[in-house]
């Protein structure tokens, strides 16, 4: 007969309305509390873990075939993880892939991040859609010993992404230049070594490809905390400013972001933004941002170019929007979501002033939007 301890759970997520999934636990042990929201990427895991935009969230995984190429030191988006936790329908296999040097339940461990398997992920995505996004406990106890009254308490106690400032937390301490450039085969990474734009990149959490996709578009990047102000951007005579992506609510953030962005808009230099700088974009030119049910986190969702027709697919990781009914004069709509309809880009009409909501990086996801680190580049050019 099998050891009736063999298949006791050893990890379990508890939802703040008191529902509780077990599982198998791996990666590091102990109790974390986040947000709970799911993605539906097909690849890419890793660069999801240690995307600086889901600081205080667990993430639930709808593909079940994570951890099969374990993890590398190349695919990284930031130095360490940056989601609280991870759930997964399938326990990681053995890894197989040439890149891997390391398992996915090692990676974790080594980084003090909590996973769950054998959950019934479909079950708890539909419920994600339905009721929004939930506060959740994980814990993992190779024991299995769970207090899950206490667990709920602590779910219930989160205080919640609204009016959290986190990008503070994810941003760099002192300024550093960024030369290189994206992943090639078979080089590589390499060095931008005939960059023709200076641009200051504002961190609010920036994905490490994106700085690579600037750099490969010819960009001398210098990278500067969430906390700059107007005279730190201006005063490295920048051709262009970059406000990058991140976690947390633009409107706690922008409490310090916003002044700065609007000295630099009226500075008359081309700006471009993406995601968390793309809402707090919105909120220096007047329009509002409000939390979203369930968000978009994935690698598949469909945004039309309201000017030009055409349709993109494009990598998403936001639980916040632009309120595209409260831009002001002088500024429009540039992309839509085909999913919910939700705004996805602006752009100034008489300025080089544009940001969009999706990931243009594409890391991980489809590269249809790299287009737009082209225009930036051209903006400056001209």
């Amino acid at each position: 007969m099998a050891d009736a301890t063999q298949s006791r759970p050893t990890a379990c997520l508890a939802l703040a309305d008191g529902s509780v999934f077990y599982g198998r636990g791996f990666g590091a042990t102990g109790d974390t509390v986040a947000e709970l929201c799911f993605n539906t990427a097909m690849t890419g895991y890793q660069e999801i873990m240690t995307d600086p935009s889901y600081a205080g969230q667990i993430v639930t995984f709808t593909f079940p075939h994570i951890g099969n190429t374990g993890v590398n030191v190349d695919d990284d988006e930031a130095a360490d993880p940056v989601a609280e936790g991870m759930v997964v329908k399938w326990d990681p296999t053995e890894p197989s892939n040439w890149r891997s040097t390391q398992t996915l339940d090692d990676w974790l461990t080594r980084r003090g991040r909590i996973a769950i398997g054998g959950v019934d992920t479909r079950r708890l995505t539909r419920a994600i859609r339905q009721q929004g996004a939930p506060h959740a406990a994980l814990s993992h106890d190779p024991d299995g010993n769970f207090d899950i009254a206490a667990l709920v308490e602590k779910a219930r106690g989160f205080a919640g992404l609204e009016g959290m400032d986190l990008a503070k937390g994810v941003t760099c301490a002192q300024s550093y230049r960024w030369d290189e450039m994206r992943w090639a085969w078979p080089e590589g990474y390499t060095r931008q070594s005939n960059a023709k734009h200076k641009v200051v990149a504002v961190d609010y959490g920036a994905k490490r490809n994106i700085l690579r996709c600037l750099a490969s578009a010819g960009c001398d990047v210098t990278v500067l905390p969430a906390t700059a102000t107007a005279q730190d951007v201006l005063a490295h005579k920048p051709d262009g400013v970059f406000l990058s992506n991140g976690p947390g609510d633009p409107a706690a953030t922008g409490k310090y972001a916003v002044p700065m962005i609007r000295d630099v808009l009226a500075a008359d230099l081309p700006v471009f933004g993406i995601c968390l700088g793309h809402q707090m974009l919105a909120l220096a030119l007047g329009g509002r941002t409000v939390k979203m049910n369930h968000g978009h986190h994935g690698a598949n969702h469909p945004v039309k170019d309201v000017e030009t027709g055409k349709v993109e697919i494009t990598s998403m990781n936001h639980g916040f929007a632009v309120d595209g009914q409260s831009l002001p004069e002088g500024v429009m709509e540039t992309h839509v979501s085909l999913f919910d309809g939700s705004n996805c880009g602006i752009r100034m009409k008489d300025k080089p002033v544009f940001s969009v909501q999706h990931h243009p990086e594409a890391s991980p996801g489809p590269q249809d939007s790299f287009y737009l680190f082209e225009r930036f580049v051209a903006s400056m050019s001209a």
